[in-house]
């Protein structure tokens, strides 16, 4: 990076950091430190919802996924805009009308004080370890960028997440996420516009998205009823439904920041906001790793993206081997090029024929290439066990810094930071919350103070932090940051979702009858998920589903009293 990177950088970073101190200056009382100052417009909430769920694993690992996978990823999120209808009208009234902090504040009046806390420990034990994957994103950057130590890059910036978000607060966080996201969009706008005019002179729009198809990248939809493909309309229409209404609807990072709204009005138009936007956006950040796959097919790309791989290599005398590969790898991406010239003249003088032999051999030197660069990965890992070559995430980090000029990366990396602030303060800012709210103030000190309560939830987003940091030492193991979010998710998602349902639908259900049905449910999702290979995206409706059967069973063979409060008064 040039000094002209670390000044955009350090300059929108920091202008953003004391902007937001200096908006929340006076505000610390536990009401407004929790859930602001209660006049949040609708446009800030839309804002500040979708700057939570797009962290910086959204826009650096989504382009990887894309770059590998295509626009099949897509399928995940056909569910948002039927989830946010059904919690605006729905899951919002009833948190307004109580007055909450916490969502688990509900599971408390309509149930008991043990369901309550089975619900915020499902979110402190999920969203406590997907926080870690958020931290670890903004390090691969800080890797890539100053070839520092990954796992000293991960202690250092998790450090900085943490004073960000202990001294800021709620209003900290919504108050700077518009700011945030206007840098992230505007990064990313940016590099898609360079990425375009990057492109091979004489390739128009037509011919890359033909050749994008060509390699099976544009298939966004897909109709097959297999379970065991993980992304299908199907799995995404129906388990990303049950996945988005977890998600959205009980998980307190996004709660906290759409019950801040002046009014109902405002935070349900918060919410549709991101019912419109949400695919689309989505769309688009796929489509630039898309862009990319076509780019890289005229311009050689590394044998592995991530430069610890080819640092390792270099540093333990292991290359002998792998210099075969790489040497195999660049000859066979040599002939997929020309192939492709060939193809892309052949097509321009409407030599059908020859276009379509062109394109045939192009595919098979790719999946040539491809073969070369997995048998490489497994042979790095056969050397060094703890060394991966999990290129995914490093796809467009490398794009950034290798082809694009000096201004716009310190812009792109800006980017990245700005995601990882605006996510990770949320998420830090809502299990502080939830662990004060729900256990400080339920279970160990019940005549706590405001302002008992107010240090109680500094010092516990400060003691998630240092959790998520551990955890992201050891998130190098996962396939890829974007679905390692989604699968985590998946797994105590549905079960969350069904003590909810319950509180809402099933009226004659009582608090001993859920809780126990919630555990046995969520057993039955960890069993399926470690015997079952089917899509993550089924496990939130069948941990959904398994809630509410066994709950309406064992509530029908235990009889007894049940606490019927479904709509409780503030």
């Amino acid at each position: 990076m040039s000094a002209l990177d670390f000044v955009v950088l350090i300059g929108s970073m920091l202008g953003i950091a004391a902007y937001g101190i200096w908006r929340t200056r006076g505000r610390r009382d536990l009401s407004s430190y929790l859930k602001g100052d209660g006049q949040t417009p609708w446009f800030a909430i839309g804002l500040s919802v979708m700057a939570t769920q797009a962290s910086a694993i959204t826009f650096l690992s989504t382009p990887g996924q894309g770059y590998l996978g295509g626009l099949g990823f897509l399928q995940i999120y056909f569910g948002v805009p039927l989830a946010l209808i059904i919690i605006a009208a729905i899951f919002l009234p009833l948190y307004r009308r109580l007055n909450v902090y916490t969502a688990y504040e509900f599971l408390g009046e309509r149930f008991d004080g043990r369901t309550r806390l089975l619900g915020a420990g499902l979110f402190l034990l999920q969203r406590g370890l997907g926080a870690g994957l958020t931290i670890y994103a903004p390090a691969i950057v800080l890797t890539t960028v100053f070839g520092w130590p990954l796992n000293l890059t991960i202690i250092c910036s998790g450090l900085l997440v943490i004073v960000y978000t202990v001294t800021g607060g709620s209003d900290a966080v919504t108050v700077t996420q518009k700011y945030q996201l206007a840098v992230i969009f505007g990064g990313m706008i940016t590099a898609f516009c360079l990425l375009v005019m990057k492109l091979p002179d004489g390739l128009t729009f037509k011919d890359t998205f033909a050749l994008a198809g060509g390699f099976q990248k544009l298939k966004a939809v897909n109709f097959s009823t297999d379970v065991h493909e993980r992304y299908t309309f199907w799995s995404g229409l129906l388990g990303g439904t049950f996945l988005m209404l977890s998600y959205f609807g009980t998980d307190q990072s996004q709660v906290q920041r759409y019950i801040s709204g002046s009014s109902l009005r405002e935070s349900r138009l918060g919410l549709m906001f991101n019912a419109v936007c949400k695919i689309p956006m989505q769309f688009c950040i796929l489509l630039l790793g898309v862009l990319i796959f076509v780019f890289y097919q005229f311009e050689r790309p590394p044998l592995f993206f991530n430069p610890d791989s080819s640092r390792f290599i270099s540093e333990n005398g292991i290359g002998q081997k792998l210099q075969v590969y790489e040497s195999d790898f660049n000859s066979s991406h040599d002939q997929t090029r020309q192939q492709l010239e060939t193809w892309l003249k052949a097509r321009h003088d409407d030599n059908s024929s020859a276009a379509a032999v062109a394109f045939t051999a192009a595919s098979t030197s790719h999946q040539h290439s491809e073969q070369v660069r997995e048998d490489a990965a497994a042979a790095l890992l056969a050397s060094h066990s703890s060394v991966t070559a999990n290129d995914a995430d490093y796809v467009f980090i490398t794009f950034i810094l290798h082809q694009l000029p000096h201004g716009v990366i310190g812009l792109l990396v800006a980017a990245f930071f700005a995601a990882a602030l605006s996510s990770k303060a949320a998420e830090l800012n809502a299990l502080g919350s939830s662990t004060t709210i729900d256990f400080y103030r339920h279970v160990i000190k019940r005549d706590a103070t405001d302002a008992d309560c107010l240090t109680a939830s500094k010092w516990f987003t400060a003691l998630w932090g240092l959790v998520a940091i551990g955890f992201a030492l050891y998130a190098h193991l996962v396939e890829n940051l974007i679905q390692a979010v989604n699968i985590l998710g998946s797994i105590f998602y549905g079960v969350m979702l069904g003590l909810f349902v319950v509180a809402f639908f099933v009226r004659w259900v009582g608090g001993g009858a859920v809780f126990w049905a919630a555990l046995a449910a969520q057993a039955l999702v960890f069993i399926l998920y470690f015997k079952l290979n089917i899509s993550y995206l089924w496990y939130p409706l069948i941990g959904c589903s398994a809630c509410v059967v066994f709950s309406l069973a064992l509530q029908a063979a235990l009889g007894g009293d049940v606490k019927t409060n479904p709509d409780p008064a503030p």
